[in-house]
């Protein structure tokens, strides 16, 4: 074959142990090494993914063992910006979930968490949101909001989960718990539910943003960005910022 034809041959090459490998591995010509080296290092890459994803689900994986089905990943977006709400999803995963990509959303372009986002909702057992606004943000602390934020959004699934997994924190709920420090990073159900919630949340910044286009919502997300913060001392605080928040809150005290 010409290699124009090894290379679409190689590109259905899955495993290592194919035999085109073994075919080809003497072959003198510079393009068919190339093409060899590229295929071992696109299943390499696969193979990385794959036990990526199988670690991440092995927290699912032993409470599945034990009979406990129903494992709700909660997590929040929107703790740390000085205007608009707290987002918080919860998300009950299948056992047969295999989409490699779904990771801390911190990690994903905003094109491949809005991919996942119809992915993870299609397959999803159940999932559901909760919105906290920044009017109680401000009469609770942000902690407590955040709380109250995820207990909605299990309260809000169509099936009452048998555990939770929650990122760094937990809720006020009578069902078993399970805090995990950057949980986003360690299990699926938790990096589903982050990148739920962050794509709810872009969105509501990005309406907000239509409102109030001096803040630059749409780009910062809320954040404290030099622009932001130009455009408060500028125009001052909207309805939307958080006023117990500084430097906010030192804008509505002068």
């Amino acid at each position: 074959m010409n290699i124009k034809e090894i290379k679409e041959s190689f590109m259905r090459v899955r495993e290592t142990q194919d035999p085109l490998f073994s075919l080809y591995k003497d072959d003198k010509r510079k393009g068919v090494q190339n093409i060899i080296k590229q295929t071992q290092s696109r299943i390499a890459r696969q193979q990385k993914a794959e036990n990526d994803f199988e670690k991440r689900f092995e927290i699912e994986t032993n409470f599945w063992s034990q009979g406990i089905n129903l494992i709700a990943g909660i997590d929040e977006v929107g703790r740390g910006p000085l205007a608009g709400p707290v987002v918080a999803a919860a998300v009950i995963l299948p056992h047969d979930f295999k989409i490699l990509e779904v990771n801390d959303s911190k990690k994903l372009t905003d094109q491949k968490r809005r991919e996942l986002v119809e992915i993870i909702k299609e397959q999803a057992i159940s999932y559901a949101y909760a919105v906290i606004d920044n009017h109680v943000i401000d009469e609770v602390n942000i902690y407590q909001a955040t709380r109250i934020a995820m207990k909605q959004a299990v309260e809000s699934l169509d099936v009452k989960p048998q555990q939770l997994l929650i990122d760094a924190m937990d809720i006020d709920l009578d069902i078993p718990q399970l805090k995990i420090i950057k949980g986003d990073a360690k299990s699926n159900s938790i990096a589903a539910a982050s990148i739920l919630a962050k794509v709810m949340r872009d969105d509501l910044m990005i309406k907000y943003h239509k409102q109030y286009p001096e803040y630059d919502f749409c780009n910062n997300d809320g954040y404290g960005t030099p622009k932001h913060l130009a455009a408060l001392e500028t125009y001052g605080v909207t309805p939307i910022h958080r006023k117990t928040f500084a430097p906010v809150k030192d804008l509505t005290q002068k």
